[in-house]
């Protein structure tokens, strides 16, 4: 994929937010980068963010029969599944049981921890080794690691991320059929909380991809539609593909979440939606 660097008028706006770098690439269906707004090559602490990556690793792992959905994996009667879709009854972190699987969305670092050993003790191969050969090394992301824990502890950059949103709208890796799987609605009818937006009724999310339905208060915009599916990260970044839209929006910065952030991206996420309507 080539990477031009355009800049779309509703990215000028980003330079208004309270952060001392960052990174935007705004990539369409067909997987070009149709603008673009700072330093694309800078790696960024990309916090929850890594949980797309880290998903799509197990899914692939899935894909291939290393692991299974309905395979036990967690606490009593959990599944690999249940742990996807924030389902399990684990609790954020450390890993203590609150709920019966597949009764509440409780959203959970630890799960994802849980899903990283079991596909490393099935293929016999470390989790962060598992995600470079089978998903950055073929998607030539060559500046993406994982540093830490599967659930927060990835290393990326803008351009890296962009290759990535365009592999969500056109799967190479992936049979489409699964990716369509993991962004429907997993276990419908779950309440639960969005961190840093509150309670939401239905807390819907997808195997890895939250979904933002009719979510409401969200990261995402109010144009955004219902069928927008992504992750947000602590460390103050953002990554949402758009399927209605034929869009997909990274956005990488300095500075942790918080209130600018809550003020900030809705506005900055309606505004590309906008102008890309209006090409």
């Amino acid at each position: 994929m080539t990477v031009p660097s355009p800049i779309m008028d509703s990215l000028r706006g980003v330079r208004q937010w309270p952060v001392d770098t960052v990174a935007i690439a705004v990539v369409d269906a067909s997987g070009a980068v149709v603008g673009s707004h700072g330093p694309q090559d800078q790696p960024f602490r990309l916090a929850s963010v890594t949980k797309l990556l880290s998903a799509y690793a197990v899914l692939l792992a899935v894909q291939e029969g290393a692991v299974a959905w309905h395979q036990p994996a967690g606490p009593p009667g959990a599944t690999v599944r249940h742990l996807l879709a924030h389902a399990s009854g684990l609790t954020f972190d450390p890993q203590r049981v609150s709920a019966p699987p597949g009764t509440k969305r409780i959203y959970c670092n630890a799960g994802f921890v849980v899903l990283a050993d079991t596909v490393a003790s099935a293929s016999g191969i470390r989790f962060a080794d598992y995600l470079t050969e089978g998903v950055f090394r073929p998607l030539a992301m060559s500046s993406s690691r994982l540093a830490g824990s599967a659930a927060a502890g990835a290393v990326s950059t803008c351009a890296d991320l962009a290759r990535f949103a365009a592999e969500l709208q056109a799967p190479t890796l992936l049979a489409p059929q699964i990716l369509a799987e993991a962004t429907r609605v997993a276990y419908p009818g779950l309440d639960g909380v969005v961190p840093g937006y509150g309670m939401q009724r239905p807390n819907d999310w997808g195997l890895g991809f939250e979904l933002r339905d009719h979510k409401d208060p969200h990261w995402t915009g109010s144009r955004n539609s219902p069928a927008t599916f992504g992750h947000f990260g602590q460390s103050g970044t953002f990554l949402w593909v758009d399927p209605a839209a034929g869009a997909a929006c990274i956005a990488l910065t300095d500075r942790d979440f918080g209130p600018w952030a809550r003020d900030a991206w809705p506005p900055f996420s309606d505004g590309v939606l906008t102008e890309l309507s209006a090409r």
